[in-house]
């Protein structure tokens, strides 16, 4: 199904919308945020850069908190943001309302286990279906794409790229949520949307995955060294050992002096956009 516009606006002389559609994927209406450089305003198609973002977030966080279609606008990327996870009547939530599963927290998986597995297929709706709708419906020039991050979305980006390789030119995350195996973020989710089980969450962790033998050609990932989730939910050592046992190149910067929140990214955006424009040969 085509995507409706829901909202645009001029945005440093590009345009910033927000498009929904039916999603055959996850059987509800599904809302994305879009960011048109100047230069693809008549339809010159542009590298595309995607955005996954964190537990709680829908399209609209980073849209609004990051202030990257400055940058965008200048490199000549077209940024997608999606949503985090199906929405609507009928759609499972945690049954004690937790923040960390259900709404908000698809953590970019295909649920197998019940009730989850109708509509929670962030991962199919990410990798397959979205990609898709965006190039028919956009000047998304689809050859040249990056993919970003942050928390549960860097753990997202991470696994997406690093289970299809030769897709993503460039690769980066924001407090990446490093091995959902050995976290109780990811214990939960995992455990909750794919079972007791844990042959089949190799394939949703970035250091299994890495592992296994799955490879990036190289990873920008900014954390900060005041984030509350650093110890025991984001462990980036981990991330770090298994690049380094796999001989990817890892540029970990950490941050003195910076938390969990859209300041952080805010600040360093800037960085990680440039950094996927030298691989996508943007401008």
């Amino acid at each position: 199904m085509a995507a409706e516009v829901v909202s645009r606006a001029r945005c440093f002389g590009g345009e910033q919308r927000v498009l929904r559609h039916r999603s055959a994927e996850t059987g509800t209406e599904m809302r994305f945020a879009a960011f048109l450089p100047p230069r693809a305003l008549d339809g010159t198609k542009v590298p595309v850069v995607w955005f996954l973002s964190g537990l709680t977030c829908t399209e609209e966080n980073v849209t609004v908190k990051a202030g990257a279609q400055r940058v965008a606008a200048e490199l000549g990327l077209l940024l997608v943001a999606p949503d985090t996870s199906p929405r609507g009547e009928g759609v499972p939530d945690d049954p004690a309302g937790a923040y960390d599963f259900g709404l908000g927290a698809g953590f970019y998986v295909d649920a197998t286990e019940e009730p989850w597995a109708r509509h929670y297929r962030m991962r199919s709706y990410i990798e397959r279906e979205l990609p898709a709708l965006v190039a028919a419906e956009l000047p998304a020039e689809l050859g040249r794409q990056g993919i970003m991050g942050h928390s549960m979305g860097g753990h997202g980006a991470l696994t997406i790229a690093l289970r299809n390789p030769g897709r993503f030119a460039a690769v980066s995350a924001f407090a990446p949520i490093s091995s959902p195996m050995r976290c109780p973020w990811g214990e939960k989710a995992l455990s909750g949307y794919l079972g007791p089980d844990r042959a089949p969450w190799r394939d949703y962790d970035a250091t299994a995955l890495i592992e296994d033998g799955a490879r990036l050609p190289d990873l920008l990932v900014d954390q900060g060294m005041a984030d509350g989730f650093l110890a025991n939910q984001l462990r980036p050592e981990l991330l770090e050992e298994a690049c380094g046992k796999a001989g990817i190149p890892l540029t970990l910067r950490r941050q003195e002096g910076y938390d969990h929140s859209y300041f952080f990214i805010a600040t360093f955006i800037e960085d990680h956009l440039r950094w996927h424009a030298a691989r996508l040969g943007a401008p």
